[in-house]
């Protein structure tokens, strides 16, 4: 087809295309959708992408990429599968942009830690008599006692 290309975003300023070169596709039968035609193409696509010997990453981003994706690597290639179109062509591109958001996902720095806090002196005394009222409340359903 073409070079990839990801989108900027959190992590890519810039973005980053992966040259054709360095994607691998496969083509087999499909067990989704096709009606008649299901048994007679080869509509499921498979993508493949070495993650170690790639030229569009730099190392920082290398490691960052393997870190978030290290589930779903195998022997270090990344492989994204479509099968939900018909037609290859709409799975070759489903495979792309599917490879894509991966990476954008995996780029993107961490957010920041979690500053811990704790509540405020009145808040805690809110909290305090509400669960007061709240129990006062639940002993006044108590039985009735007559007289």
């Amino acid at each position: 087809m073409r070079d990839l290309r990801v989108p900027p975003g959190p992590g890519l300023p810039a973005g980053l295309t992966i040259p054709d070169a360095e994607l691998v596709e496969r083509f087999s039968r499909s067990s989704g959708p096709g009606g008649q035609s299901v048994n007679t193409s080869d509509s499921r696509v498979e993508l493949e992408w070495d993650l170690h010997t790639t030229s569009a990453l730099d190392e920082v981003q290398r490691r960052r990429a393997e870190q978030a994706l290290a589930t779903r690597l195998t022997g270090g290639r990344l492989v994204v599968v479509a099968t939900e179109h018909r037609s290859q062509h709409r799975n070759r591109v489903a495979a792309r942009e599917r490879l894509a958001d991966l990476l954008r996902a995996a780029l993107a720095p961490p957010p920041p830690p979690r500053r811990p806090t704790k509540p405020s002196r009145s808040a805690r005394v809110r909290r305090l008599e509400a669960k007061r009222r709240r129990g006062n409340l639940k002993t006044l359903r108590g039985t009735v006692r007559g007289e």
